[in-house]
């Protein structure tokens, strides 16, 4: 049953909408005259009319009992923010990407971006030029933050209108207006599968944004029986339940299906709460496994999770939900931590070696082990799933963007770690994510910003930042999320890649992941052929893989000095391929030699990573 307004050609229209808490309802054209047509009720709660003289453009709401007027819950547009009217959409599109099969999983580079930060334009369209770029530095997926329409007014004296992340997102089904709307991204797809790009769209089915969120005027959409951090949780399991699971899977297979999306990123399914005996993460799985089976394309669920649960991504039979892939936060936090030896919030668990070195091998470094910042066991074992079902980052919008400054990796570590951290991701068995700007250690930072309108809103979201940084003992007060000088301090410098030591850890983002794809033993991504071990005192942490007639030894050096030290390692006539120190990525020069053998001494340049390999 599909939601929405449908428009069928020759100036028809259908119009449905879940409003099982309203005794009447009515479609009510607002332009371009204002008529009225009343809806007739359907079965649970759907109410329905097919009107004529409707054409692409007409803006309507849905008028409640005779009185309140509505945006559709299932709006296709909201040319006029989240208060205004919708607008029926005409949805053909002339696609140029008939060939396309889609981008496998386990051979992704996914390049994380914000729309309306990317470029100085901030839309769909002028992201366009930029993806031979990122073809040419071997990026193969992108994924977009949120894109569901978010508060903000028109721009005015040259503010900057529409700032958010995307996660205050109130209609699920509406393509943010101010970054060029449904046929805006249309064409940003069809243009990066022209360039051999997958898309991936950030979804969140965890909570709606607090303006504009007139869902409950509908319908139960919410449930009090949980709590989240964003207020009353999504109704999944409680009365009428079904009704809001189809609205959200109907959004996945739209997004899917009508604008060809290639996967969805689950924001936070820690924060679905559903103890019903499917799983709504279970019962989308299978709508979306349906639909690449009538399709014939890959299509993908990446879910995000804290939960360091492997039954998140575990086929049904074995009792699991049978999202494809979740991100990995243990693998940022053990790296990040060694990095910059940061230690309060969240990073207080980690710091060691030992934890980047069971990031390696076991993925979850907590897998029902005590948590000291959660004061609790936390995690379970994820040793029987694929490494190739685990996307690993060392930045993302969380990781930057809730730091109190929104500083990037490149304001807290040297340009050597910058390098470390790059092996690091790309060279390691799991998906790699990048961070917009991050291979060529952009400098300007990310923020977190919005617009809202409602002044007890923005006092609230300014309190709120605040308090999210006690944990993380920051001083002082945070940038202000509604300034617009905020966001624009967040665009990136595309400028900066082609300069000295950008352009010099740009070559080696597209060198690794060349290797990455090229040599046998890093193609080949499981278990049972990587072996990871540590150097707790020294702070190196080393791990060899190998494929039938291939070998790769890689050594990480996280201590600020050089440092001498001997590995016991299977094999000799070990040929070095990479070396970060090297003067060729500006380095101050290789203290390793250039063959090495089981339980040589070497001695290896602070902050830097060295491959070798034995064929």
């Amino acid at each position: 049953m599909k939601l929405g307004a449908h428009y069928l050609g020759n100036d028809h229209c259908e119009f449905r909408v879940w409003a099982s808490n309203a005794e009447a309802v009515a479609l009510k054209i607002v332009s371009p005259q204002e008529r009225i047509f009343p809806m007739q009720q359907e079965a649970e709660g759907y109410w329905h009319v097919s009107a004529d003289d409707i054409q692409p453009g007409t803006l309507y709401f849905y008028q409640l009992n005779n009185g309140e007027s509505r945006p559709d819950p299932a709006s296709n547009l909201q040319p006029l923010g989240v208060h205004g009217p919708s607008q029926v959409i005409d949805p053909s599109f002339t696609w140029n990407d008939s060939n396309w099969s889609g981008v496998s999983l386990e051979s992704m580079i996914i390049y994380e971006l914000h729309v309306g930060t990317f470029t100085q334009e901030g839309t769909f369209e002028a992201m366009i030029p930029q993806l031979k770029d990122l073809r040419e530095l071997g990026v193969n997926a992108i994924e977009i933050m949120p894109i569901a329409q978010f508060p903000g007014d028109e721009p005015t004296d040259g503010d900057c209108a529409y700032r958010n992340w995307g996660y205050d997102g109130v209609y699920p089904f509406a393509v943010q207006n101010s970054y060029g709307g449904p046929d805006g991204l249309k064409r940003l797809v069809d243009a990066c599968h022209q360039e051999g790009i997958a898309v991936v769209l950030d979804v969140v089915y965890n909570h709606f944004g607090p303006e504009g969120n007139y869902m409950s005027h509908f319908g139960p959409y919410f449930t009090e029986t949980y709590r989240t951090p964003w207020g009353s949780a999504i109704n999944f399991d409680d009365a009428h339940s079904h009704d809001v699971r189809h609205y959200f899977i109907q959004n996945a297979l739209y997004w899917l299906r009508d604008y060809h999306i290639d996967a969805l990123r689950l924001d936070a399914v820690h924060a679905i709460y559903d103890l019903g005996a499917k799983h709504f993460l279970e019962e989308l799985a299978e709508n979306v496994a349906a639909l690449r089976d009538q399709q014939g394309r890959k299509l993908y669920l990446i879910a995000e999770s804290d939960l360091n649960d492997p039954r998140v991504v575990r086929p049904p039979e074995l009792g699991g939900y049978g999202i494809d892939a979740q991100w990995s936060d243990d693998f940022h936090h053990a790296l990040h931590s060694l990095l910059t030896r940061e230690q309060t919030g969240y990073y207080e668990d980690f710091g060691k070696c030992e934890h980047l070195a069971k990031a390696y091998q076991e993925t979850f470094v907590y897998d029902w082990k005590y948590s000291a910042h959660r004061r609790r066991f936390h995690g379970n074992s994820a040793g029987d799933r694929s490494l190739t079902q685990f996307v690993v980052c060392i930045q993302n919008h969380d990781q930057v963007g809730n730091r109190m400054l929104g500083e990037r990796l490149s304001h807290l570590v040297s340009f050597e770690a910058l390098k470390l951290a790059a092996g690091a991701v790309l060279l390691s068995p799991y998906i790699p994510l990048l961070f917009m700007g991050e291979e060529y250690g952009e400098e300007a930072p990310f923020i977190y910003f919005v617009s809202h309108g409602d002044p007890d809103l923005i006092r609230a979201v300014r309190q709120g930042r605040k308090q999210e940084f006690a944990a993380f003992h920051a001083q002082g007060e945070p940038p202000d999320p509604e300034s617009s000088e905020t966001f624009l301090k967040c665009k990136l410098n595309w400028d900066k890649r082609k300069e000295g030591k950008h352009q010099a850890l740009w070559s080696l983002y597209q060198y690794l992941i060349q290797l990455r794809h090229t040599i046998p033993a890093l193609v080949k991504r499981e278990r049972q052929n990587i072996e990871v071990g540590f150097l707790e005192t020294e702070k190196i942490v080393w791990w060899r893989r190998w494929s039938e007639a291939n070998q790769i030894l890689c050594i990480m050096n996280f201590n600020t000095s050089n440092v001498n030290f001997g590995l016991t390692i299977p094999g000799n006539d070990w040929k070095k391929i990479l070396d970060s120190a090297d003067e060729k990525w500006q380095g101050s020069g290789s203290l390793l030699p250039d063959k090495t053998s089981n339980g040589q001494e070497l001695t290896m340049q602070s902050q830097s990573f060295a491959l070798y390999q034995v064929s």
